[in-house]
């Protein structure tokens, strides 16, 4: 009996350390200065040393719209009708890293603030 229950310490132990281990690293979204309602342009930090986003999309309504990496490191969009939130991201980094956060930032953003996903 005392084998089995080391067992399954040893089971559930592996399992919590695989999770981890495969778990997307902390990931937060900078909505920057100038950005409107046609204009996006976030800052958005990932925490994962040796990787950086290779791709990042905004999803409105059901369509999936890709941003553009600006000189400045930040990511944008630009719309000619306005852009209708609260905004999911999904990306996919140079490693193949891949995620997807819901409802990130809120249809009535606030330049200058941070927005982070509320569970990895």
């Amino acid at each position: 009996m005392a084998s089995s229950s080391r067992m399954l310490v040893v089971v559930v132990v592996a399992a919590l350390v695989a999770v981890a281990w495969s778990a997307p690293p902390p990931v937060s979204i900078t909505v920057e200065k100038g950005s409107d309602a046609k204009h996006l342009v976030l800052q958005i930090k990932y925490d994962k040393v040796g990787d950086s986003m290779k791709e990042v999309e905004l999803k409105q309504n059901e369509d999936w719209l890709p941003l553009k990496k600006g000189y400045s490191g930040a990511w944008e969009i630009k719309s000619d009708t306005p852009l209708k939130g609260p905004f999911s991201f999904r990306y996919e980094t140079q490693k193949g890293q891949r995620n997807v956060f819901d409802d990130i930032v809120p249809t009535d953003f606030k330049c200058g603030t941070t927005y982070k996903p509320e569970a990895y």
